[in-house]
């Protein structure tokens, strides 16, 4: 590649280059990953593979932004293709650095494999997955380009990106469906309102070491699924609290009952005592590890564990709901959410890579990745929302 040419146009198409994708971010679904909290490696096929280390590049040979990482792929010079539906894309040269949510994750690392491919190694994108918290924690103290997010950043995010002049726009990407999931085995359960789901979660069942413990608080929550708890091992696998999916979890299923019941607000979390983990592969080895298991993850990291996984049906008042990519798209599922990036509006400014990965990410190729990595798209409406707050950014 000639180093003197920070941009060049690129033509959207099948691209000759491939990654040999050695995965260094913490939570990318599906993988062979073991226990201890260390996964050997991981692909770039498929809905989700596993991320182990501090952090993921996608792109040439050389140094990762923003932190350790592992950079991907042969610093080659694919040079254009013939111009697909999507038109042309312009990528500068550059590092990008994103952090946050384990659930976005595998979309951004598609989305940095993209820019790889297209730039001939120029556009480096390192991806770690620590959780939505952290990337925020992050991402307010400007160390970061792009936050991933699982939910929306809330007051005292807000408030510390202002206090350190971070100005930033927010872009919806994609819809998840927060998944409850057992293993295959426990045919006792198959669908659970939001009262059972406090009664076997909330900060009441503390202590509860068999399904069967959950009864009684869940009739007196007004669980219709009471009866349905089996005499089994209640081994329940989560994401910390460090995790937006564990607020979302809250807000979805903790809250209401909680604040039924008089609890303070201090106390509308769930259990302590259970496996929980920033890694979702290990929760999913959780789920799977125990014929009587109980956890939560994202639609993704279900999809593709289905074989090994039972994803529990919700009824929110409505009748049970599977969850699917219709009932996801539609909203009918009850625990659908939104998925996001936060872009650094300054970074973006003084760093053409960044602008050009945030372009790429919003174009038809890169959206495109969204059901690649497991996720559902966003309607048609949104897409263009999304588009003209970065374009108005």
């Amino acid at each position: 590649m000639n180093s003197t040419s920070s941009k060049r146009r690129l033509l959207i198409g099948a691209m000759a280059a491939s990654l040999v994708f050695a995965a260094c971010g913490d939570d990318d679904p599906a993988s062979d990953s073991t226990g201890g909290g260390e996964d050997p490696g991981t692909t770039a096929e498929g809905p989700g593979t596993t991320a182990a280390g501090p952090a993921t590049t996608a792109a040439g040979t050389g140094t990762t932004a923003g932190g350790p990482g592992t950079t991907m792929g042969p610093d080659t010079t694919t040079g254009e293709s013939t111009p697909t539906s999507g038109g042309a894309v312009e990528l500068a040269g550059g590092e990008v650095f994103v952090s946050g949510s384990s659930t976005v994750e595998p979309i951004s690392i598609r989305v940095g494999e993209l820019a790889g491919e297209m730039s001939g190694g120029d556009l480096k994108v390192t991806v770690e997955g620590p959780g939505t918290g952290d990337g925020f924690a992050k991402f307010c103290a400007g160390e970061t380009d792009i936050s991933d997010a699982s939910r929306p950043i809330d007051e005292e995010e807000i408030a510390a990106c202002e206090e350190s002049g971070i100005e930033y726009v927010e872009l919806e990407v994609a819809i998840d469906g927060l998944t409850v999931a057992t293993n295959p085995a426990n045919e006792a359960i198959t669908c659970l309102d939001i009262p059972g789901l406090y009664a076997l979660f909330g900060p009441e069942s503390e202590g509860f070491e068999n399904w069967s413990d959950a009864s009684e608080l869940a009739t007196e929550v007004g669980s219709a699924y009471a009866e349905d708890f089996p005499d089994a091992p209640l081994d329940i696998s989560g994401p910390g609290e460090e995790s937006g999916t564990y607020d979302t979890f809250v807000e979805f299923a903790i809250e209401g009952v909680a604040e039924e019941q008089g609890l303070p607000e201090e106390e509308w979390v769930t259990r302590a005592d259970y496996s929980a983990s920033a890694n979702d592969n290990l929760i999913v080895q959780g789920i799977e590890g125990s014929e009587s298991s109980l956890g939560w993850v994202g639609y993704a990291f279900y999809v593709n564990e289905q074989e090994a996984m039972k994803g529990i049906e919700i009824d929110a008042g409505e009748g049970c709901v599977a969850p699917t990519t219709e009932t996801i798209s539609d909203g009918t599922y009850p625990f659908s959410r939104s998925l996001y990036i936060y872009v650094n509006k300054a970074k973006a400014e003084e760093n053409p890579a960044v602008a050009s990965y945030v372009d790429l990410y919003l174009s038809e190729e890169g959206l495109a990745t969204v059901a690649e990595a497991g996720y559902v798209d966003l309607p048609a409406e949104r897409v263009t929302a999304t588009q003209e707050a970065w374009a108005g950014r």
